[in-house]
């Protein structure tokens, strides 16, 4: 049986590397943006100066040889499910498939501005980005305006910073990504991105990208009338699905590619995962596309056992994500929402440097845990999981804060301030239990 994959990013190649360790199956892996699978996050600490383009690649070249992957360079112009074939642009020959996987990802979102062609007009998410970031930077940007208050953006906002190119950031928003951070929190990055000397613009829209006249950037227009000299726009309001080239395909599709709980499209032995997916019936709690990394991966995994003969329904577990604004690490674990509903009780910390922070919400009605927001600390990805998994109360996760902490050697805690904030919410006199060695931390985990 041969499959056909399309895209070599993390769910394609988790898919990849799961079927061929589950079956003989012949695998062809399709990419038009680079010959091998690089880890995308790591994109920003090529431009940075911090990594090599070679070592954000997780595995050798000889491996996809070894491991029989066939890798093919091309672009898929078309899909033919009737005949089952895949039809290449630049006159390459088409290829026939058993079955299809389409982990294609996602492209920045662009909505309509005029200009939004021109050169240097970029978002940041494929090595062709990237290269054009290099060529622009070595041609001489005296400023960069990048459009769209999300974790693309600020990642785009470090990498000039990094080589001292001014930076303008608009936000349509009235405080940076105030849909996904509590108020607080977002006024925290707000500082901070403020204290990196990055222009931030708040409640502030691109209008229009002005020509100079060769087909490049001159400056931008915004609803406020005013114009900002530039070399460079970053498009970063979002991404979404890449799937125009579908079209005529009958793979059914809406904002993405519709699938099941099996990762199955309406299309018999035609899959997608990853960015390009978009669940009909997503589980409570969850949106219909997640473009993050570690659920591409498991997406990657699940359809394996499926395509194996194993069918297995998706399952994206907790809720996890994580980032980092220039200095401050971001985590979260389940649901911490910016607009939190009625039952939804927060405990907030916040470091007298305005540069850490830890929201624990739980439900005011049971006192069951439901989420950790997480700046500039760090717990345990494990431990969190397993009271968010078990609903365990707050009052039990508070005097047993200390299982979380992820070096308490070298970290400096803070659980005895959260027990403080809910003992004056709540009127209750907790106290917290004595800080906890590994294999204490390693029992808790096991039973």
């Amino acid at each position: 049986m041969h499959i056909a994959i399309i895209g070599n990013g993390i769910s394609g190649v988790t898919a990849a590397r799961f079927i061929r360790k589950l079956s003989d199956h012949k695998i062809t892996l399709i990419s038009a943006e680079t010959d091998y699978f690089f880890s995308r996050t790591a994109l920003m600490y090529i431009y940075m100066g911090h990594m090599r383009f070679e070592d954000t690649q997780p595995y050798e070249p000889w491996f996809w040889k070894k491991n029989r992957i066939d890798l093919l360079r091309a672009y898929v112009e078309k899909v033919d499910t009737q005949n089952k074939q895949l039809h290449f642009a630049k006159g390459k020959p088409s290829i026939s498939y058993d079955k299809l996987i389409i982990a294609c990802g996602s492209k920045p979102n662009r909505f309509g501005w005029p200009g939004q062609y021109l050169d240097n007009v970029h978002g940041l998410y494929s090595y062709q980005d990237l290269e054009a970031m290099e060529k622009a930077s070595a041609e001489g940007i005296k400023r960069a305006v990048i459009v769209g208050g999300g974790l693309i953006g600020i990642e785009m906002a470090e990498m000039f910073h990094a080589r001292h190119i001014p930076v303008t950031f608009l936000v349509r928003e009235g405080s940076y990504w105030n849909g996904v951070l509590p108020y607080e929190e977002s006024q925290m990055i707000n500082r901070h991105i403020i204290e990196n000397h990055i222009d931030l613009r708040l409640k502030t829209e691109l209008k229009e990208i002005v020509d100079d006249g060769t087909g490049k950037v001159k400056a931008i227009t915004t609803n406020k009338g005013e114009t900002i000299d530039c070399q460079f726009v970053g498009l970063t309001a979002g991404v979404s699905p890449n799937i125009k080239f579908l079209e005529g395909s009958g793979i059914e599709t809406q904002r993405g590619i519709l699938v099941n709980e099996y990762l199955e499209t309406n299309i018999p032995d035609v899959y997608a995962i990853g960015d390009c997916s978009q669940h009909s019936n997503p589980k409570p709690g969850r949106r219909p596309i997640e473009a993050v990394w570690y659920t591409g991966r498991m997406m990657g995994e699940t359809l394996a056992y499926t395509i194996c003969g194993q069918r297995t329904a998706y399952d994206p577990g907790i809720w996890f994500n994580s980032a980092k604004f220039f200095d401050i690490e971001y985590q979260i674990y389940g649901t911490v929402l910016a607009r939190a509903p009625e039952n939804h009780q927060s405990i907030y910390w916040e470091h007298s440097d305005g540069r850490k922070a830890i929201r624990i919400v739980y439900d005011n009605k049971n006192g069951a845990i439901l989420g950790f927001h997480l700046m500039g600390v760090r717990y345990r990805h494990e431990v969190c999981e397993k009271w968010l998994r078990e609903q365990t109360h707050i009052e039990q996760v508070l005097q047993n804060l200390s299982l979380a902490n992820f070096d308490p050697e070298f970290y400096k805690q803070y659980e005895q301030d959260l027990l403080t904030i809910y003992n004056q919410q709540s009127g209750k006199n907790l106290v917290l239990k004595k800080k906890r060695s590994w294999n204490q931390v390693f029992s808790f985990l096991k039973s």
